[in-house]
């Protein structure tokens, strides 16, 4: 499966950015599909997680702030991300788990 990361940019710290996830294939399983996240000397890490199910999680850091969708039809994931923080600035990366499939990464930068 492919998978096409788009939405990153340049934001200012407390604006607002949506990413998207967009598959080749229904990537909707029961182990869902991933947000990850790889800062500048830092490890990849999980941002956000959709089960098949509808249901959610998202790491401590972006709780409250970051919110994962799905559009099965458009065989899309989104990332909204909400008052964004300088420590928010990194390559943000779909997975989906059932493939073992990364998307190619968009750039989010939050400065003033």
């Amino acid at each position: 499966v492919q998978l096409q990361a788009s939405g990153g940019g340049l934001v200012q710290p407390g604006g607002s950015l949506r990413l998207s996830c967009t598959s080749s294939r229904s990537i909707f399983d029961i182990t869902g599909v991933g947000w990850y996240r790889q800062a500048p000397g830092k490890q990849r890490e999980l941002v956000a997680r959709i089960f098949s199910g509808g249901s959610t999680n998202y790491a401590d850091s972006v709780t409250g702030r970051f919110f994962i969708s799905r559009d099965n039809a458009k065989k899309t994931v989104y990332l909204q991300m909400n008052s964004l923080k300088p420590e928010d600035t990194a390559v943000y990366y779909c997975y989906s788990f059932y493939y073992n499939s990364w998307g190619q990464g968009t750039l989010v930068t939050v400065s003033s």
